[in-house]
C-alpha cells in the first residue's frame, strides 16, 4: 500500500463512516489504520466539524458524518475523479 496523505486518511475514516461503520473499531479496521492512528485523526476531524459523537444508550460512542463531513468527501472524491482522468491521458 503507498503512503497516504493526511486528506486520503481523513477521507478514508469518513467515507467508512459514510458506509455505516460508526464504531471505532470498524472504522479502524475499515480504513487501515492502527488504533493509535486513528485516535489522532479522530480527535482533529471531531474538532474540525467533520463528524459528532453520539451515545445512543451504548458503552462506546457511534460516529455520524455532519454536512460538513460529506461536504468534505464530496470535493475529495472530485479531485480524486480528476486525478485520475489526467493521469489516463
Amino acid at each position: 500500500m503507498k503512503n497516504r496523505s493526511r486528506t486520503d486518511l481523513i477521507a478514508s475514516i469518513l467515507e467508512v463512516i459514510y458506509r455505516g461503520g460508526s464504531t471505532k473499531t470498524k472504522i479502524m479496521y475499515g480504513a487501515f489504520m492502527s488504533y493509535d492512528q486513528l485516535n489522532e485523526y479522530m480527535s482533529f476531524i471531531l474538532e474540525a466539524g467533520l463528524i459528532e459523537s453520539q451515545m445512543n444508550g451504548q458503552s462506546h460512542p457511534s460516529f455520524k458524518l455532519t454536512e460538513k463531513g460529506r461536504h468534505f468527501l464530496d470535493l475529495q472524491n472530485q479531485m480524486n475523479e480528476m486525478v485520475t482522468m489526467i493521469k489516463s491521458k
